[in-house]
């Protein structure tokens, strides 16, 4: 076990995030959101926000710079005067202190043109239509057999519809940038990203720059969980601000303002239909979804993705169905599809397992499978069934009476309910350089971004491994787009496509080794592209299972989780400390999304309600009484050199169905529409 390398620097605040570089002489800018929903700008009046002593520019659509890109509408700030949802950036001010920026910013008018905005997702919108592909590039249908047929001739049945709500990303450090713009015409960002490589990218094609004129710099991250995956706007206005005024510009976003400009989970409307025996044996998989994307740019959540490769039934189908409404886009946050998509999946197998009167661990493993059903392709490796057994066992599964409010204790009522999980196994291209100098220490280089996730920690044990090294003779340099190219840290790829690089690069630097180092160093890299490219083919997947334990006030109907168990199959454990806290950081984030995490939209003015951690609420440690994550050991050759799975996205995974399921035991009450609140519970017992 290996404790976080950067850990001390965190602690003692000498880990530097975005806005904590020094800069000579920087200006700060605040920026001004739409108050209308939908409609035109026709005039921004400025005069009152100039005349405060300190303001050095104010920006907006009648005087910004033209961007060489605009195919990112996101990334489009103030290039038009259309206003396509309530939040949006319109205009931004410029100051020698952060509090003049923001207080001219404040005396800024902008007149609109407004419209009444679409907000409200809803199953019957004239305007939903099929799009050409999901998110990760997935087919937005899928279909086989005669699955109404096969539904309708079924002994049991479940006909359910299931509904989320959009929830935000919330990491502790906000959406930051600094941006710098050097004598030779290249711009740094010291920058909140989970991807510098791919943000040096995006930020040089807005700017009409080359690949090589922008540096992103992110060693620290503050957490993201998918909304700092690409750029947002903070970006492009930084940099733009910073040109505009010919100085360093901090711009970090106000936590209010991150709920309409740096991503969001779709809210979603999902109908499932289950087939079965009498022995709980499936014979039909109907998952038709429903959600939103924004009119600025397509957003298409793989909501039923997870569907394709659960269960074993002949007949099958899954359909995503979008409407682009006047809202912000929605964008990646923490397992985007499979999130929402198995909470409605093991919901209703729970349903399912109810109506055959089938114990609901007995049922998954019945219907469990060694092909991914729709693919054909064999899994590398699945332990479902495995991992469904052994969190029975820990959780003390066989001694639970399956009759509904079966168990109370003064006004509480006690449930237990179960859920699988499961997540992609992916492997990105990407490079890295390992390098040895005189004095026997090691350097290894690769543009990754640590995320708080141990990322830099993991990819050290593998080099000094693979160098068959101490671990304190290897230094792990990451977050700077001036290194090896690297992926994203999305999708549960990380350990996976980066230690792939950093363990070929070590593995070529090995083999240039001789005995000793010559005084100028030996330095080695790689590029796994090729590698990535001849995979043999597999269906590549964790698994896991769930175990939550619930109590619920009979009077008010308060609901908390009293333990939970997650058991999980993710391939080779690199870490197991920091890999803990990733599983654990899943399940919390489930039990807030089953109790807790709803934005609320105001239908009417086209914003949302709740805009800061007292009205979003997320769970704090009083709410985390017992949990306990642990694995299977589990050997996949047919993955990577290390033999890992992701393991970042599969604790949310299925979190939130084991609580919703659990609460149904407890009570009797199937809340099908999140979160579960003690309103829902008390108005339909």
């Amino acid at each position: 076990m290996t404790h976080r390398l950067e850990g001390r620097e965190k602690v003692t605040g000498g880990a530097r995030y975005a806005y904590e570089y020094p800069m000579e002489d920087p200006a700060y800018v605040a920026a001004v959101q739409a108050e209308a929903g939908r409609g035109e700008i026709v005039a921004v009046d400025a005069a009152s926000a100039r005349r405060l002593p300190g303001v050095l520019a104010v920006l907006s659509c009648e005087n910004a710079p033209e961007l060489a890109s605009r195919s990112n509408g996101e990334l489009a700030v103030f290039q038009s005067r259309t206003v396509s949802y309530r939040g949006q950036f319109v205009a931004a001010v410029v100051a020698e202190t952060l509090e003049t920026a923001r207080e001219a910013a404040r005396l800024l008018r902008v007149e609109y043109a407004a419209e009444d905005p679409d907000v409200r997702l809803r199953d019957d919108h004239p305007g939903l239509y099929k799009p050409d592909k999901v998110n990760a590039g997935l087919p937005a249908d899928t279909e086989l057999g005669d699955p109404e047929t096969a539904f309708g001739s079924s002994e049991v049945r479940i006909d359910v519809t299931y509904t989320t709500p959009a929830e935000h990303n919330n990491p502790m450090e906000p959406h930051t940038t600094v941006a710098h713009w050097n004598e030779d015409g290249s711009l740094t960002l010291y920058e909140s990203t989970q991807g510098a490589s791919s943000h040096a990218r995006t930020i040089a094609r807005v700017f009409g720059l080359d690949r090589e004129q922008v540096r992103v710099v992110a060693p620290h991250v503050g957490g993201g969980f998918g909304a700092k995956g690409s750029p947002r706007p903070n970006s492009v206005l930084a940099a733009m601000a910073a040109r505009e005024v010919g100085r360093p510009v901090k711009f970090a976003v106000p936590r209010q303002q991150m709920f309409a400009t740096t991503g969001y989970r779709t809210p979603t409307i999902q109908r499932l239909r289950l087939g079965a025996g009498a022995d709980g044996t499936l014979n039909a998989i109907m998952h038709d979804v429903v959600e939103q994307t924004s009119t600025v740019r397509e957003f298409a959540e793989q909501t039923a993705s997870p569907t394709r490769i659960m269960y074993r039934a002949p007949h099958r189908r899954t359909t995503h169905r979008v409407v682009a409404l006047d809202v912000p886009t929605p964008s990646w946050m923490r397992a985007p599809g499979e999130t929402p998509g198995m909470y409605a999946l093991e919901s209703a197998m729970d349903e399912l397992a109810a109506a055959a009167g089938i114990d609901p661990v007995e049922l998954r493993i019945r219907n469990d499978t060694d092909r991914e059903p729709e693919s054909g392709l064999p899994f590398s490796s699945r332990n479902l069934v495995a991992c469904l057994r052994e969190g029975a066992d820990r959780f003390g599964w066989a001694a639970r009476d399956p009759a509904p409010r079966s168990r109370r204790e003064g006004r509480r009522l006690i449930g237990t309910g179960v859920a699988a999980t499961t997540y992609p196994a992916r492997l990105n291209p990407g490079r890295a350089t390992a390098r040895a100098d005189p004095d026997g220490t090691f350097t290894v280089r690769i543009a990754a971004a640590d995320i708080g996730t141990g990322a830099r920690t993991a990819l050290a044990v593998l080099a000094a491994e693979t160098l068959k090294a101490d671990l304190d003779r290897v230094r792990m340099e990451v977050g700077d787009s001036s290194y090896p190219a690297a992926s994203v840290a999305g999708g549960s790829s990380g350990t996976a496509s980066w230690g792939t690089a950093v363990v070929r690069a070590c593995e070529a630097l090995r083999e240039r080794l001789n005995g000793s180092v010559p005084p100028e160093g030996v330095e080695a890299s790689a590029d796994t592209a090729d590698e990535v490219k001849a995979q043999e083919e597999y269906a590549r997947h964790a698994f896991g299972a769930h175990f939550a334990e619930v109590e619920v006030d009979a009077d008010t109907g308060e609901v908390s989780v009293s333990r939970m168990l997650g058991v999980f199959a993710a391939g080779r454990i690199v870490n197991p400390v920091t890999a803990r806290s990733q599983f654990v950081g899943g399940m919390i984030m489930g039990i807030g999304m089953a109790l807790m995490e709803e934005s609320v939209m105001d239908e009417r003015f086209g914003d949302y309600l709740n805009r800061d951690l007292a009205q979003y609420h997320v769970p704090a440690c009083a709410d985390v009484r017992d949990i306990e994550a642990v694995w299977l050991e589990e050997t996949d050759p047919h993955l990577n050199p290390m033999g890992a799975k992701g393991i970042g996205e599969i604790g949310i995974v299925g979190a939130a169905a084991a609580v919703g399921n659990a609460v149904h035991h407890a009570t009797g009450v199937r809340v099908r529409d999140l979160p579960i609140t003690p309103a829902k519970l008390l108005t339909r017992r």
